[in-house]
Parts: structure tokens; C-alpha cells; sequence
């Protein structure tokens, strides 16, 4: 700014006005630097020398990012990384400005994190199995082929097959003993499903009878709820063998072997192994978003890019994936392990209560923490191993080691498929997230609008498509979610007992949970406020899991808005379209469209069997229009809960009001920009 002169008001004559004038400044004129996959690095990132990498256009960009807008324009193309992209505070818009990665218009610019593997051929040919060479060591859990993720071998065993213990398993059915047999017994993994968890154990070794399993994780995957050995419902739990080369039997299947670099597949009808395109992903991640508390990443977008081949290796290991609910899972040891915890921890108890403050979070392709001001838009994720999309998640789900803390972050109108995670998943689950301990660590204005979002979950089944677990006034808007094996959107986390004064189902003995350290009794509400769930079509979703809802709530959430929604499809006859769960206060469900819904309509989970019945309450039900199922719940003036207006309709012939709203639900015209 150029210097003023400082004229006092004796300066001035008398009757006149003071004015400044400031010289007009044309606004600095944005830069733009090209990326081309054919282009060099040592480019100067014009037109006409584009850089090669990535890594030298985020060089660049930090030198010119604090006196313009700086565009990355990223040509056509397949961007094979070798590192993931990690962004810091240096990488955003400095002083006001922005900076934009840009693909070229299409959605074909990809960041990949895989490898093309080529030089197939026919190794067993009345089993229809081919081989190709890939590099030593090589492990991961997913592979793509002609652009989808396919299926690691496996088989279904019976349940009665076997017998569970804190070891590991019993073969009873001697059908079974063949295992054995088989060779890299370490590598074979134990997968078990049932009313709302998708687990995952680690073999150590087969001895005979006997299936000892890696530890801790078989373990942990023992204790809490819908356990590996007492699912919540034996009649729909399921049992797989997963990763050896004996139980490669269905097209569409595939097996490594790391330690010989061979890749097998049993291609489907119609594949033709010398031209289809496959692709082993070698990274665990894409991208790193983060910053600090006090100096975050601000002002970054990135627009008309593809995220795909990833693969997150942890439940490879000891741990495996002792899944919780919709990406949090159990790790490490417990204090005070129960003796036997198929007898005593599978209904909950005291020693898997003092960890729930302390789940961790899967990590996502894509994560954003310590940040603000971050936009996705026109972007699509497909193929990943995980998660699509982590915003201000825990601290161990960012590469950075830094979680939480972001605010104005956007995710619009994208695409996400074949996924084997959920699509987008904001907000932690540990204390610092419902309570932070310092303000900048709360996540505050996250806007999920217009997009597409579609059969995701494929390796964790147990997680659903969006997923926002304390955050305040986030908009969830206009999307269109179908084909999921779990929940379609899930709002709040905690099952009340982060809420002030706590929840009486963990004053209760059996779970002590308020006796445990670090699980305290909050006066103060947590950052869970405003979620506002609107226009959003939701159908064929729930296709494992009985438990939860197409669009489901947990936890007091102040201004909660649930409104104008369309539900579809959800079948069955234990299906939910809209599911207030444990401690869910000032939620208004209103003017929602139910369309086919097998079960419950909206069901709202009061804790009826605990005194006195306090548990989710000063909710509101009204204008809903619905042409199946039931409601469900305590709704009464003791709890302040109102149902009221809502309209039980015949087949398809809903009032012109509701058709509207089904008509303008899921993704906006105007805003599909997609080819």
C-alpha cells in the first residue's frame, strides 16, 4: 500500500470533508503452470515444456503462490505415483489467493497409485487360471481389472464347521482338515459378517485341527458386539476363508504371491488376458492434506481428477480389522483381558468399554486435516482400498499425524465407485473430536452436495456411503447413494454418552463405561450441531446388514434437519429408511418421501428396556409421506417426541407435493457437468 500522509482535522479547511484516494492496482493476473504426462521436469511449466511430475509442479506452485492465483493444469493422462502427494500450509493459497489442480475437462486425468501388470498367460488351463510376473515382495488387497476391483479368491465355510477360541479355531467338520495342507498359511485371513461388523483375523498357522490365528487381532475381534463368535444373529452371520491359491474357483477372482512375484486370475467370460488392462496398486494413499493448528492448509481445490489404485495393508498384519461400526476398529492390546471372552465379552463388558474413546479410524485415499477452505469438485474416486475421502478424521487416520481441524470444506458434485471403503467419511471418533481441547481442532461448515455415489463397501462391508461423525452445520445435499451393502448417510457418533450429563445405558454395570479411564461425564454439549440431511435420493442400500438405516442418526445434534429426502428400495423384512439410534435428540424428520420399504419407516431407538426410558428424546416427525412399513419407537409426550401429518399413501400414488420432492431429489441437473 502506498504510504498517507496522516492529516489531522486542524488540517483540513474548514467545511470540507476528508477523502483518500488510493491509486487503482490491477489485480495480479492468474498463473498457470502445465503438467503433461509426456512432458519433462526439466519443463518450465509452460504450454510448451509442461513439467512430468507432480512433485515439480507443487515445487513450483510454492514459489509463486503468495502474489497470485496459481492453476496447475494437469494435461490427459495416467499420473503414476510413487510417493503419496503430501500437502502442507506452504501448498494452499497464501495471503488470499488459491491455488487449483485441474484436469483436463472428461475426468480423464488419473492419479494412480498402482503399476499396469502385462505378460499374462494360461497356467492351469482346465481351471481357466492365467499368470503374471509382478515384482517381489508385492502384497496388496485389491487389484483392478478392466478399470473395476475384483475379488480376492476365497470360500464360504460353515459356521458348524467350526468351533471359536481365544487361540483361534477348531475344525469339527473333518471336510475341512485339507487346510492343513496348504501352503503360506500366514497369509490366509479369516473374514465374518453378521448384523452390522465386517471382521478380519490373520492366520499364524494350521496344525491338524487347529487354526491359531495372529494375535492381537483375532482377539479383539472376540470382545464388544456382533463378534466373529457371537454375532448378534446366527441366522444371518457368515464365515470366509480368504487369500490362498487352493480357493482360486470363481472368474473374477485373483491371488498373490509375494514371495515368488506371481499374480494368478481366473478371468471372466469374455476376458481376453493379452489385451485387458490390470493394475496392483503399491500405494496405501493418494494424498495428504494437512497443515497445523495454527497454520493450516487454506485456500487449495482440485477439480476434474481421478483418485484410484490404492491398497491399505493393516488388516495384513497382526491387527487385522476389528471392525466397530462404519470404519473405527479395535487395535492393540486390552487392559484386563477377559479370561474368556466368548463367554464374557461378547455382549459387551468392562475391558472393551475403556477403549471406545480410543478406536482408530481406517485411513482414507484422499485425507484433509488442519485445513480450511479445501474444494473438491467434478472429481471422481474409484478403485480405491479404502475410504475414498477422509475430512478431519483421527490423528492416525492422516499420514500427517495430525487429524481433525477442518472447516469450509466442499465435496461436490463428483463421482465415487467401485470402492472398497465408504465413500466420504468427516470427523473423528476420540475425545478431541466430540470435546477438542483447543477450538481450532473442531470441524465446522462441511458441504456434501450433488454427488454420485455408488456400490462402495465392497472389502468393509460395514461402512457406509457418507459418514459424518461430530462436526457442526454440515450440509449433506442433493446426492444420489444406491448399491451399498450398509447404510446410504450416517450422521453422529457416540450413542449419547459424549452428550452432557451422559447416557444411561453406560451407567449400567454390564458396560461401566463412566468407570473406565479417559471416558468421562461431559457438562458440555459436543461439536455435533446443524446437520442438515436434505434432497438426497437413497436407495438399494442395506443389502448385508439388518441393523441401521438407509439414513441413520446417533447423538444429540442440535437444529438437526433430516427433510425432503427420497428413500428407496430398502427390502426385507428388518429394512429401516430413516433410523434415530441411541441418544438422538432435536432431530427433525420432515417431509421425506418412503418409498418400498420392507420393514420400518422411521425408527427411533429409545432404550425401552432401561428406566426410565430417557435415552433419545425432543424429536419431531411430520409430513412424512410413506407406502410401506412401519414407525417405530416411543413417541410421547414423556420424551417429547412427536409424530404427526405423516401420510400413509397406497402404491405409487403420491400427492403432487410428494412427487415433487422425488423428483427434485439426488443430484441437480444443472450441476451434472459429467459426460
Amino acid at each position: 500500500m502506498p504510504n498517507i500522509p496522516q492529516i489531522g482535522a486542524r488540517d483540513r479547511p474548514a467545511g470540507e470533508h476528508f477523502k483518500i484516494v488510493i491509486p487503482n492496482r490491477p489485480a495480479p493476473v492468474p498463473l498457470i503452470l502445465h503438467v503433461s504426462p509426456s512432458g519433462s521436469d526439466e519443463g518450465d511449466g509452460s504450454a510448451a515444456r509442461p513439467f512430468a511430475s507432480l512433485a515439480r509442479a507443487q515445487q513450483a506452485v510454492r514459489t509463486l503462490n503468495h502474489d497470485h492465483d496459481v492453476t496447475v493444469s494437469l494435461a490427459e493422462g495416467v499420473y503414476r505415483l510413487t510417493a503419496p502427494l503430501r500437502f502442507n500450509a506452504r501448498d494452499g493459497g497464501q495471503n488470499g489467493y488459491t491455488v487449483r489442480w485441474e484436469g483436463a475437462p472428461g475426468l480423464r486425468t488419473m492419479l494412480s497409485g498402482g503399476a499396469p501388470v502385462t505378460g499374462w498367460s494360461q497356467v492351469d488351463k482346465q481351471r481357466d487360471i492365467w499368470m503374471a510376473r509382478v515384482p517381489v515382495g508385492m502384497d496388496p488387497r485389491q487389484l483392478s481389472v478392466a478399470g473395476r476391483l475384483v475379488q480376492r479368491a476365497s470360500v464360504e465355510i460353515p459356521r458348524s464347521a467350526v468351533a471359536f477360541h481365544p487361540w483361534g479355531l477348531e475344525i469339527r467338520d473333518p471336510a475341512w482338515r485339507f487346510l492343513a495342507t496348504l501352503p503360506d498359511q500366514s497369509r490366509m485371513e479369516i473374514e465374518g459378517m453378521s448384523w452390522f461388523t465386517h471382521r478380519h483375523a490373520m492366520v499364524d498357522h494350521i496344525d491338524g485341527d487347529r487354526i491359531v490365528m495372529q494375535q492381537p487381532g483375532w482377539r479383539n475381534n472376540l470382545v464388544g458386539y456382533d463378534t466373529l463368535a457371537r454375532p448378534v444373529s446366527a441366522d444371518v452371520a457368515r464365515l470366509f476363508l480368504v487369500n490362498a491359491l487352493a480357493f482360486l474357483r470363481d472368474p473374477g477372482h485373483w491371488f498373490v504371491d509375494p514371495k515368488a512375484g506371481r499374480l494368478y486370475y481366473k478371468p471372466l467370460p469374455g476376458e481376453d488376458m493379452n489385451r485387458i488392462e490390470v493394475v496392483l496398486p503399491h500405494l496405501e494413499h493418494l494424498v495428504s492434506i494437512a497443515g497445523t493448528y495454527d497454520d493450516p492448509v487454506r485456500d487449495l481445490e482440485f477439480r476434474r481428477l481421478h483418485f484410484s489404485h490404492t491398497s491399505w495393508r493393516r488388516p495384513s498384519g497382526p491387527d487385522g480389522y476389528a471392525s466397530q461400526q462404519s470404519g473405527a476398529y479395535l487395535s492393540g492390546d486390552l487392559v484386563d483381558y477377559p479370561a474368556d471372552p466368548v463367554r464374557d465379552c461378547s455382549w459387551g463388558c468392562w475391558s472393551f468399554e475403556r477403549m471406545r474413546n480410543r478406536w482408530s479410524q481406517q485411513p482414507a485415499a484422499v485425507q484433509v486435516a488442519a485445513a480450511r477452505r479445501i474444494l473438491f469438485d467434478e472429481d471422481r474416486f474409484s478403485q480405491l482400498g479404502q475410504i475414498a475421502l477422509g475430512i478431519g478424521n483421527n490423528p492416525d487416520a492422516n499420514d500427517s499425524g495430525i487429524g481433525l481441524g477442518s472447516s469450509a470444506i466442499e465435496v461436490t458434485n463428483s463421482e465415487f465407485v467401485d470402492l472398497a471403503g465408504g465413500a466420504i467419511m468427516a470427523g473423528g471418533i476420540q475425545p478431541d473430536a466430540h470435546h477438542p481441547s483447543r477450538p481450532e481442532m473442531g470441524l465446522r461448515d462441511i458441504i456434501i452436495r450433488n454427488n454420485r455415489i455408488k456400490s462402495v463397501s465392497h472389502d468393509y462391508k460395514e461402512q457406509s456411503a457418507i459418514l459424518v461423525t461430530y462436526a457442526s452445520g454440515t450440509i449433506i445435499m442433493n446426492n444420489d447413494v444406491s448399491d451399498t451393502p450398509y447404510d446410504g448417510i450416517d450422521v453422529g457418533w457416540g450413542w449419547g454418552a459424549n452428550d452432557p450429563g451422559g447416557s444411561a445405558e453406560y451407567w449400567r454395570k454390564q458396560r461401566g463405561y463412566y468407570d473406565q479411564p479417559g471416558n468421562s461425564v461431559y457438562d458440555t454439549p459436543t461439536t455435533l450441531r446443524d446437520t442438515v440431511v436434505k434432497g438426497n435420493r437413497v436407495g438399494r442400500v442395506k443389502q448385508w446388514f439388518p441393523d441401521g438405516g438407509a439414513i441413520y442418526h446417533l447423538s444429540a445434534d442440535p437444529g438437526a434437519l433430516i427433510a425432503e429426502n427420497y428413500v428407496y428400495d430398502v427390502a426385507g423384512s428388518g429394512g429401516i429408511a430413516i433410523y434415530l439410534d441411541e441418544g438422538s435428540r432435536y432431530v427433525t424428520v420432515r417431509n421425506n418421501v418412503l418409498d418400498r420399504i420392507g420393514g420400518v419407516w422411521l425408527n427411533l431407538n429409545t432404550q425401552s428396556h432401561i428406566a426410565p426410558k430417557r435415552t433419545a428424546l425432543d424429536n419431531v416427525a411430520t409430513g412424512n409421506w410413506y407406502n410401506g412399513g412401519k414407525l417405530n419407537g416411543e413417541w410421547s409426550d414423556y420424551l417429547n417426541n412427536r409424530a404427526a401429518d405423516n401420510v400413509l399413501v397406497t402404491g405409487k400414488d403420491w400427492p403432487i407435493e410428494a412427487q415433487r420432492i422425488i423428483d427434485a431429489s439426488g443430484v441437480e441437473q444443472a450441476a451434472s457437468r459429467h459426460p
